[in-house]
């Protein structure tokens, strides 16, 4: 149909003028509401598209690793400001042409779902606007990449204060703890101006979409068909109800455990059972080669697929200055392999993330065999049961001679992993929460008031530990959840997913076998099915209500005590192969 170039390489350092032709003819070329006609039609633009995501993200990859480098920040603001915003114009654009000649089968029904959705609130005028939150978020990524702090006269990044987090001297645990506070509290001023500039362009996009305000315009950009906002509401009731109190109980058991009258923020970390901080790895090679070891246990063909991401140097996982924070999973579409990005520095939770991002690289894995880039991608609420999941499914298999950590260890780890997964359901609920009242109240646009907002839902989600005198660090908390900032209102789908993964792990614990076998079939649907198809398809369903969420609340609170009582059950079922 057309001839596209044999690699993205030709896109990396192209205009939207050099990008543009490529779509202007995909518009154009006669087309008939035909298989033989539109199947190559949807062959071509699925390639092309692979070929300028991919070199895109190589861009994005490069910026991250080093957000000090200015011709790389220029190269990812290329892609981000100019070309991706304007290449969301002409998707609509094809896929109104699709759309319109009537034609469909029926593994494409959920993707021309997805298609009628951003027909439907796509207007040019928001390209622009698209195009500047961009250019904040870049602004957001170099403040927070540029953060460090002094340990002795040594600089040390944000995430390399996670050790001295858990160390077992309380001194040193509240001294990281109010550095780390202090790093966001000296930008909290730059920080609230950009988020400023963000929020009044979310509210400028939804207007002009027709929606009443940026939750409903996110709900069907998203392409949330399955739930809804009340929904979400009542998911924030139901954690208040059956998870805060079981988190309050776990601190209490924290609280005494220590020997302490009051819990404070920096002993929420501290290992209860090991003598000294568990240091699960020493290298970065170490890490990686423990991890082949584990996906292997868990199925030999996820272990082959991680190792060839190592043999291919798909990851980048230590912590250094400049380079972004947190930790993701990305697609390099083209060539069919995902990518791990994470700031690794020797702790449990590191271990924790690179499992958690695998599941993301296995899903890209089992996906990219479908024939359309669409039809690969699904809503965050499966691809973090992918992940999540993957982090539950790899327990059993961390422990040595092959995994990290001794028996004893591996059974502090596991109690720390299933505590923050209770913990992580109370996070989120009052992360989307504060999303919700942000852009549904007019007080959102008040940078005074999203503070007191912040403050008011901790209190009410976060029981057990006491913050008196530590307001302004609370607030911190907010400043360096980047998914405020960077993906509004991506949030709630890992506390869908987490309940998912819960009846994935309660399922394996059952039947390890068929567990996985069905979550590897769950993979390979890509976003071929609704979301409650695919969550079928793995053994779970989505929850909402307390009833259910307390059934897995009351599981995993088993699973905590069995643990603490030293029993093996919290696994059985589970055979380590």
């Amino acid at each position: 149909m057309i001839e596209l170039p044999a690699s993205p390489e030709a896109f990396r350092d192209a205009s939207w003028n050099d990008v543009l032709p490529y779509y202007e003819t995909l518009a154009t070329v006669p087309l008939e509401a035909s298989s033989q006609s539109v199947e190559p039609w949807l062959a071509t633009w699925s390639r092309l598209d692979t070929l300028i995501g991919e070199a895109g993200t190589l861009a994005m990859i490069a910026y991250t690793a080093n957000t000090a480098d200015e011709a790389r920040e220029a190269a990812y603001l290329r892609f981000s400001m100019d070309i991706f915003p304007k290449l969301e114009e002409q998707q609509v654009r094809l896929a109104r042409r699709l759309v319109e000649l009537g034609w469909s089968r029926p593994d494409l029904a959920t993707t021309l779902h997805r298609f009628r959705s951003d027909i439907e609130i796509f207007r040019e005028a928001n390209v622009e606007r698209f195009s500047r939150i961009e250019e904040l978020s870049a602004g957001y990524q170099k403040l927070i990449g540029g953060m460090s702090v002094d340990w002795d006269g040594e600089a040390k990044t944000i995430p390399q204060l996670q050790p001295y987090l858990k160390a077992a001297d309380r001194a040193v645990r509240e001294r990281a703890f109010r550095l780390g506070a202090s790093a966001y509290l000296a930008k909290r001023d730059e920080l609230a101006e950009c988020f400023d500039g963000m929020y009044a362009l979310r509210v400028a996009v939804a207007k002009e979409a027709g929606f009443a305000d940026y939750q409903q315009y996110c709900f069907a950009a998203k392409h949330r068909f399955d739930y809804t906002p009340r929904d979400t509401a009542s998911f924030h009731e139901a954690v208040r109800e059956t998870v805060t109190p079981a988190v309050a109980k776990l601190m209490d058991y924290r609280r005494r455990s220590l020997g302490v009258d009051v819990l404070r923020p920096w002993d929420t970390s501290v290992d209860l059972d090991a003598k000294e901080p568990l240091r699960p790895f020493d290298t970065v090679d170490t890490f990686v080669d423990r991890a082949r070891n584990v996906f292997r246990r868990v199925d030999p063909e996820l272990g082959g697929q991680f190792a060839l991401m190592a043999e291919e140097s798909l990851l980048d996982l230590e912590s250094r200055p400049g380079k972004a924070p947190g930790g993701y999973c990305t697609d390099l579409s083209f060539r069919g392999r995902p990518f791990i990005f994470m700031n690794a520095v020797g702790v449990p939770d590191d271990v924790n993330t690179l499992v958690h991002e695998a599941g993301h690289c296995f899903h890209d894995f089992a996906t990219h065999k479908l024939p359309y880039t669409w039809m690969r991608k699904t809503g965050h609420e499966a691809a973090e049961l992918a992940s999540m999941s993957m982090e539950l499914l790899a327990m059993p298999y961390l422990v040595q001679p092959e995994g990290y950590y001794t028996p004893q260890e591996a059974r502090v780890a596991w109690l720390e992993h299933l505590e923050d997964v209770l913990g992580a359901l109370v996070h989120i609920a009052s992360v989307d929460a504060f999303q919700a009242w942000i852009y549904t109240d007019a007080a959102g646009a008040d940078r005074e008031a999203r503070d007191a907002k912040w403050l008011q839902l901790r209190a009410d989600y976060e029981q057990g530990v006491d913050w008196s005198g530590l307001e302004r660090e609370r607030v911190a908390r907010w400043y360096r959840q980047l998914h405020i900032f960077e993906l509004p209102f991506y949030y709630i789908e890992y506390g869908i997913a987490q309940l998912g993964a819960l009846q994935v792990f309660r399922n394996a614990v059952q039947d390890a076998g068929n567990a996985v076998a069905m979550y590897k079939q769950f993979l390979s649907l890509g976003g071929t099915r609704t979301l409650p198809e695919l969550y079928a398809a793995a053994g779970a369903k989505l929850v909402f209500d307390a009833p259910t969420m307390k059934e897995l609340v009351d599981f995993t609170m088993e699973r905590i005590e069995a643990l603490r009582a030293g029993a093996d059950a919290p696994f059985a079922g589970i055979v380590p192969r």
